[in-house]
């Protein structure tokens, strides 16, 4: 398979490159992040709305839930993809260190 930053085409990984880390999704992975993150966005831009025009506190409230909802779902997203190739690749390397980082970020992530 062609590699590409130490990733095969189409899949995704995270690469260390002199210390700095980025993370290498596929072209599909990008795109369905986009469009959540978009849809995410006029979700917030309609609970502003909502709260400008006096909306009934219940019903803001479920579209606050919604949003966090859908942010939950991009995160998995990420979290899935980190775990089954960035953590994998660091643990082949011998990097141990990524255990802790990952569960740094899972309890970021549980903190509500």
């Amino acid at each position: 398979m062609i590699k590409e930053n130490d990733c095969s085409i189409g899949e995704e990984c995270c690469a260390t490159a002199s210390s700095e880390r980025k993370s290498h999704h596929s072209e599909a992975v990008k795109k369905n992040l986009t469009t959540r993150l978009n849809r995410i966005e006029g979700q917030i831009r309609g609970i502003k709305g909502l709260i400008e025009k006096d909306t009934y506190c219940d019903d803001v409230i479920t579209q606050i839930a919604a949003t966090q909802s859908a942010l939950n779902s991009v995160a998995k997203i990420l979290l899935e993809g980190h775990l089954k190739n960035c953590v994998v690749d660091r643990l082949n390397e011998g990097d141990s260190e990524v255990i802790d980082e990952v569960l740094v970020t899972i309890q970021k992530l549980m903190k509500k």
